[in-house]
């Protein structure tokens, strides 16, 4: 699959509309998140490294909200237990589509991927020894995330873990400014003009809500996870770990 070049909001919009993950998106998504997250090629790898330390045999692993399959495609490169699935769910037909026609392409066999076109507060979470949400649970309403994140843990087998990757807020104003503006530079140095990171910020304003760190954690506490860490953080993106 050739590797198209995001230029969603390179030209001024008379109107702005919504995020979405629609056709458009897909088309260009893996350029788009490469040049739009910090480190996003180390989380991707160090995920399927992280699953295969956690997967358990005769489990699920669940790639919730997995776009086009980075993550499943990089657990079912490394998992190396019998009888382990992976079940990977995003809402987006594109997403879906082009995301199925990655996973046929590659040759490793070792787990299977089922990938499924659902909303993933849908999905049961079952016998699972390893969860994802990468960058997902930022689009969920703030109002519905810790019984979410509660059904994880409740699907979860003992030692099972949640690895969650999210674009942070700072209650600290001038931390923020930091991490907002460093974003914005990684940006320009990736070939984004300032009109393109203007128009994609006004586009996400409504349809993704980021918290502190110490939101998360305390919402993984609620949810029954006794440990949860940080282990990769660059700018104002960042990956936690919770285990059960």
């Amino acid at each position: 699959m050739v590797k198209k070049q995001d230029e969603i909001y390179a030209s001024p919009l008379n109107e702005i509309i919504d995020f979405d993950f629609d056709e458009k998106v897909a088309d260009v998504f893996p350029d788009m998140i490469q040049r739009s997250v910090p480190g996003y090629g180390t989380m991707i790898s160090t995920i399927g490294i992280l699953a295969a330390k956690y997967a358990q045999p005769n489990s699920r692993c669940y790639d919730l909200g997995c776009s086009l399959g980075a993550v499943s495609l990089s657990m079912r490169q490394r998992i190396n237990q019998p009888d382990c699935k992976i079940i990977a769910v995003d809402n987006s037909e594109a997403m879906v589509e082009r995301g199925m026609e990655l996973l046929a392409s590659d040759n490793s066999s070792r787990v299977p991927v089922e990938m499924v076109c659902a909303d993933i507060q849908d999905i049961a979470i079952e016998d699972a020894s390893v969860v994802v949400l990468n960058f997902t649970l930022q689009f969920i309403p703030l109002d519905q995330r810790l019984a979410l994140i509660t059904r994880i843990y409740q699907g979860l087998k003992p030692g099972g873990v949640l690895i969650l990757s999210e674009k942070m807020a700072f209650e600290d104003q001038i931390k923020q400014a930091f991490h907002t503006e460093a974003h914005h530079d990684f940006k320009r140095a990736n070939g984004y003009s300032d009109l393109e990171i203007s128009q994609k910020r006004t586009a996400l304003d409504r349809v993704m809500i980021p918290e502190s760190l110490a939101r998360h954690k305390e919402r993984l506490r609620k949810a029954g996870f006794p440990v949860s860490e940080v282990w990769f953080q660059c700018f104002n993106f960042a990956s936690m770990i919770a285990i059960k």
